[in-house]
């Protein structure tokens, strides 16, 4: 029994002691500690990514690539202690590592080391700039936090909504681009069917590379009626997700949030004088300030 307990606790431990304090201080933005130690870190991805930059400039590499290499062997063994960190203070660490901060956390690390097999892959270090979207934890003002996490909410509640407009777009673009085969024909460049399915995305959503052009009176007025729903169609999209974002802010209007973390499911953006995470209704402890 005893062995059973102390293997569940290891699944989900408590947070105390030192635990405790390094969660604080990574999780938590509105302390003065979490507040310093998220700066710092903010400073050193948008170093990190500067001399990524100034490396690909090849006068500047050849003269300190040695520089270069050196500073990136830092910052990877810098971003590497601090994921480990997160993953020993939080309660579940797997679950921290699946989420989506845990992946752009590792995504950050995993060009630096493949590049030691692979260096055509180091460029691909510049995904530390997402990253940076811890920024709107640090300087929140809680005004940028809510709209962050309002924009968030109501992307996921548009989700189903544009999945079907875009499935009758798709249904679109094949009829069209079946109907654009059969009038222009592989003579006007319509060489196959998924060919004029090509052209006629390129034509709804107005991009209109012009590799494709129509040559006949009826194609040319297919490809009228085309560009003109394209209108319509790049907006819908715009309308479903403004719409979820009124309803979004009306039901947050006048709930101050704030970076408190459920140390649970890792959600943040809870309000100062809640006791229970309102997404998992996990005990919130007490809110630091």
């Amino acid at each position: 029994m005893e062995k059973r307990i102390s293997a569940d606790a290891a699944l989900g431990r408590p947070l105390e002691g030192w635990r405790l304090r390094l969660y604080t201080i990574i999780f938590e933005a509105d302390t003065r500690a979490g507040r310093n130690f998220d700066i710092a870190l903010i400073v050193a991805i948008l170093l990190s990514i500067l001399f990524v930059m100034l490396g690909s400039v090849a006068s500047i590499n050849a003269q300190h690539a040695a520089l270069f290499s050196w500073v990136e062997i830092g910052f990877t063994a810098l971003f590497t202690l601090e994921y480990i960190a997160r993953l020993i203070c939080v309660r579940h660490p797997l679950r921290y590592a699946l989420s989506f901060f845990g992946i752009v956390d590792l995504l950050a690390m995993l060009p630096s080391y493949l590049a030691l097999f692979f260096p055509e892959v180091y460029v691909l270090v510049d995904v530390r700039v997402l990253r940076l979207l811890r920024i709107f934890r640090i300087f929140k003002l809680t005004a940028y936090l809510a709209e962050f996490t309002t924009l968030g909410t109501a992307l996921r509640a548009s989700a189903r909504k544009i999945l079907v407009f875009l499935s009758v777009v798709l249904m679109v673009v094949i009829i069209m681009g079946t109907v654009m085969y059969a009038v222009e024909g592989p003579e006007h460049g319509y060489s196959s069917i998924p060919a004029s399915i090509y052209w006629a995305i390129t034509t709804m959503t107005t991009v209109g590379f012009g590799d494709i052009t129509p040559k006949t009176d009826l194609g040319r007025f297919i490809a009228s009626v085309m560009m003109l729903m394209g209108w319509g169609v790049l907006a819908v999209p715009t309308g479903i997700v403004t719409a979820e974002m009124t309803v979004q802010r009306r039901q947050s209007a006048n709930t101050p949030t704030t970076t408190r973390t459920c140390q649970e499911c890792l959600t943040e953006g809870h309000q100062a004088d809640a006791k229970f995470c309102q997404h998992c209704g996990a005990h919130l402890p007490p809110y630091q300030q």
